[in-house]
């Protein structure tokens, strides 16, 4: 496989590409992507391409259709909350755990994560509807963060996995949570102060409220 320089295969170029672009909204839900489309736009090959696509599948974030090949993950209503639930439950209950098994090292990995989270520019200046790559990095890394203290491996595997399917859920709320004056900052800063004084209850009753927030948005935008 073809690397550049620095060591990142042409598949790992085409994937950070065609994830920004779903991600942004330029290949919106639904649309399908057809192989030599995505060659001429992101130069590459088809196998590359292939590859891109069977990483994000495995994110959520496209699907493979029969006859149809792939196409950006379709948001409903229906899938949302779906989602949701197996995402409260899942990730509350690893949250539990970390709070319980987690050590001094686990809090502080916790604090710097949120640190970085809370400096990462929000809004893409380029696209005020979508946030910045840096900040949504950010905010992967510190969710993974508060659920790191907990010992099962593959609970947090799978409430991090789920997280990253909802991540084109996320994307687009961000317009009707401005309109309705979310205030994600303070939701995360209040998440971390109660995993940081152990309040397991306090904890996983705002995570469980901070992930219905966008599920509760999407529903009334598509309801307006």
């Amino acid at each position: 496989m073809a690397t550049t320089g620095t060591g990142v295969t042409r598949t790992d170029g085409v994937h950070a590409r065609l994830r920004e672009d779903i991600l942004g909204g330029v290949l919106p839900p639904g649309q399908r992507l057809k192989f030599p489309e995505l060659c001429r736009r992101y130069d590459t090959s088809v196998g590359a391409a292939r590859e891109a696509l069977t990483r994000l599948a495995s994110a959520g974030l496209v699907r493979s259709q029969a006859h149809q090949g792939y196409v950006v993950t379709p948001l409903s209503v229906e899938d949302l909350t779906e989602l949701t639930v197996a995402r409260v439950e899942i990730e509350c209950l690893v949250l539990r755990m970390a709070i319980s098994e987690g050590d001094v090292r686990w809090e502080a990995d916790a604090i710097a994560a949120h640190h970085l989270l809370e400096r990462a520019t929000y809004l893409d200046p380029d696209n005020p509807a979508r946030s910045t790559g840096e900040w949504a990095a950010a905010h992967t890394s510190f969710h993974e963060a508060l659920l790191a203290g907990g010992g099962n491996r593959r609970l947090r595997e799978v409430a991090n996995g789920l997280r990253d399917e909802a991540e084109l859920y996320r994307q687009w709320s961000i317009t009707p949570a401005q309109a309705k004056g979310r205030d994600v900052a303070a939701e995360h800063r209040a998440i971390l102060d109660a995993v940081i004084t152990r309040d397991a209850d306090l904890a996983v009753r705002l995570l469980g409220e901070h992930i219905s927030m966008t599920t509760r948005l999407l529903k009334d935008a598509a309801e307006a």
